[in-house]
C-alpha cells in the first residue's frame, strides 16, 4: 500500500530535505516576479496557521479564500492543512450579494479577502507556533456556481493526505516524465484546475503561478523560466496561438500540456500540433465532482478526431438515456463515469441537488455524448446548454467550434433565445477579431451554412467589445440568455434570412 502522510507533514518533509530549493513563484500583475523556497513556505504557513487559530479557525472547519492567484493564497492552504481545517476558495470578483449566499453555505470560520492581504503578510513577524501534526478530514473544497441558481459547492471528501499518485503526471500514462517539473499555473486556484497544482507542488515540482491569465506574457514565461507543463482551456490556447508572431517562439521546454473544461476545436489541435508537436498534447474530459477521467493524447486524437478519449485510472464510461439504460454505439445520451475508490467522492454543502446515481454506482454531471466503435468517447455538449429549436436539438459546442475558425472571429457564444417562431432561436455572440472590421450578420450565417446543417446556423448574430468570460475563461450562458430574453434587439444583432 502506497505510504500516505498528511499534508502538514509532506510541507515540513520537503522543507527539511530541500530547505532552500525554489518552490513557487508569482507572475505579479505588477511585473514583480517574487520567489518562495521550501524553508520560506513551510514557516510563513506556519506563522499564518497560529495567527488563524487566534481567529478562531480550528480542526475540521471551513476557510473561505477570497484572494486572487498569489504566495498569499498558497500560504493560507497549507496553513489551513496545517491546522487541520478545510480551505474553500470563491472568486474574489464576486458581487456582495452573491458572497454572502456563498458564505450561508460554506459556513467559514474565517474569511479572508483582498483587504486581509496586509494581514497576511505582517504574519511573518510573528513567533513560528510548534503546531502538532494534523489531517484536514476533507482536503478542500471548490465553488462551481454562476450568478444565478443554486450555489454548489463541493467538497472532497478525501481528507489532507499526501500520496504520491496525487502528483503524479497524467502524461504518465503514456511513457515517463521527467521530474521536477516546472508547471505554470493559468487558472484561477478558485478553480479546480488551478487548486490542484497544490499537489504537483507536494510532489516536489515547481510552480510558477500566474496572478491573471494574460497571453501574451504566458509566452514569455514559457520561455523565461523554461516551463515543462500547464493545463490550460480551449480560450486561453486560441489566444495564445493567435498571438502575432508565436510560431518563431522558444515553446521546446514544453513536454506536456493538458487540456480541459471544453471540447477542443479540431483546428485548434492541428494549430497546437503545429506549434510543439502532438504528442505533447493531452486532452482531458472529468469534473469537479471527480467522478472519473478519460483523456487521449493528440496524436492518437489524430486518429479519433473529437473524441476526449477513453476511461483512465480505472474510469468506466457508460452513455444511458432517461430511464438509465445503456444506448447502442453512436447515439448521443447522458455520460455516466464509474471510478473505483474513495479517493474521486464528493459531496455539496447547502441545498444543490445531489447528481444522479444509478444503482451500480455510476454518477452523471449532465453532459451528453456518445462512444464511437473503439469506445472512445465524444463530448456534445451539457444537457442545460441545449438549444431545442424547432423541435430539433442543437448544441452550442459544435456551433461554436464551426464559427471559431472564422478569420474576423476572436471569440464565440453560442446561446438559444426566447422566439416565437423557434421555441429557442440559435444565437451567436461574436467578439471581432478586429473591432474596425467585424464581420456582418450575414458573413457570420453564410459561413455557418457552408458547415453545419441548415438548422443548426445562427439565426441571428451579435457583435460584443468583448466576450464575458470569468478568469477561468468560462462564461455564464444562464445569465447572458436572461440578459437579452429581457432586451429589445439592438442595431448590432442581424437575423438570418
Amino acid at each position: 500500500m502506497e505510504e500516505q502522510v498528511s499534508s502538514a507533514r509532506r510541507i515540513r518533509q520537503l522543507a527539511a530535505e530541500r530547505p532552500d530549493d525554489l518552490a513557487l513563484r508569482h507572475i505579479a500583475l505588477d511585473g514583480g516576479e517574487p520567489a518562495f523556497t521550501w524553508r520560506e513556505l513551510d514557516r510563513r504557513s506556519s506563522q499564518l496557521a497560529g495567527a488563524l487559530a487566534e481567529r478562531g479557525l480550528g480542526f475540521g472547519e471551513h476557510l473561505g479564500l477570497g484572494l486572487r492567484n498569489s504566495p498569499q493564497f498558497v500560504l493560507a492552504v497549507f496553513a489551513a492543512w496545517k491546522l487541520g481545517a478545510v480551505p474553500i476558495p470563491v472568486r474574489w470578483d464576486v458581487p456582495e450579494w452573491e458572497l454572502g449566499r456563498l458564505k450561508e453555505v460554506i459556513e467559514p470560520r474565517v474569511h479572508l479577502g483582498g483587504e486581509d492581504l496586509a494581514w497576511i503578510d505582517s504574519t511573518e513577524r510573528l513567533d513560528v507556533p510548534d503546531l502538532p501534526d494534523a489531517t484536514s478530514p476533507q482536503i478542500h473544497g471548490i465553488c462551481s456556481s454562476g450568478s444565478t441558481g443554486t450555489p454548489k459547492v463541493i467538497v472532497s471528501d478525501r481528507p489532507s493526505v499526501y500520496v504520491a499518485r496525487m502528483a503524479t503526471p497524467l502524461a504518465e500514462s503514456w511513457g515517463p516524465v521527467p521530474r521536477p517539473q516546472t508547471v505554470l499555473v493559468l487558472a484561477p486556484m478558485y478553480h479546480a484546475n488551478g487548486l490542484t497544482t497544490l499537489y504537483n507542488l507536494l510532489g516536489g515540482d515547481h510552480l510558477v503561478v500566474m496572478e491573471k491569465f494574460d497571453a501574451a506574457r504566458v509566452v514569455d514565461v514559457i520561455e523565461r523560466h523554461r516551463i515543462t507543463t500547464f493545463t490550460a482551456t480551449p480560450t486561453m490556447l486560441q489566444r495564445i496561438a493567435d498571438l502575432p508572431g508565436v510560431d518563431g517562439r522558444d515553446l521546446s521546454s514544453i513536454r506536456w500540456f493538458t487540456q480541459g473544461a471544453a471540447p477542443m476545436p479540431p483546428s485548434l489541435v492541428h494549430r497546437w500540433a503545429g506549434l510543439v508537436g502532438a504528442e505533447k498534447i493531452h486532452m482531458v474530459y472529468g469534473m469537479t465532482e471527480g467522478l472519473g477521467l478519460t483523456a487521449l493524447r493528440g496524436d492518437e486524437w489524430m486518429e479519433h478526431q473529437g473524441s476526449v478519449g477513453r476511461g483512465i485510472r480505472g474510469t468506466e464510461v457508460r452513455i444511458l438515456d432517461a430511464d438509465d439504460k445503456e444506448l447502442p454505439t453512436g447515439e448521443i445520451g447522458e455520460i455516466y463515469l464509474r471510478t473505483p475508490g474513495s479517493d474521486t467522492s464528493s459531496h455539496y454543502l447547502g441545498a444543490a441537488p445531489k447528481l444522479h446515481r444509478t444503482a451500480d454506482g455510476f454518477q452523471s454531471a449532465g453532459d451528453l455524448g456518445y462512444l464511437d466503435g473503439n469506445g472512445y468517447l465524444h463530448l456534445v455538449d451539457r444537457r442545460v446548454d441545449m438549444i431545442i429549436s424547432g423541435g430539433a436539438n442543437v448544441f452550442p459546442a459544435e456551433v461554436e467550434a464551426a464559427l471559431i475558425d472564422h478569420p474576423k472571429i476572436a471569440d464565440v457564444v453560442v446561446i438559444g433565445l426566447r422566439d416565437p417562431e423557434w421555441g429557442r432561436r440559435v444565437h451567436a455572440v461574436i467578439e471581432p477579431a478586429d473591432p474596425a472590421a467585424p464581420p456582418t450578420a450575414s458573413e457570420v450565417i453564410s459561413y455557418a451554412k457552408s458547415r453545419l446543417a441548415p438548422y443548426k446556423v445562427p439565426k441571428t448574430v451579435e457583435l460584443v467589445d468583448a466576450i464575458p468570460r470569468s478568469e477561468a475563461t468560462k462564461v455564464n450562458r444562464g445569465a447572458m440568455v436572461a440578459a437579452r430574453d429581457e432586451a429589445v434587439p439592438t442595431a448590432n444583432t442581424g437575423a438570418a434570412r
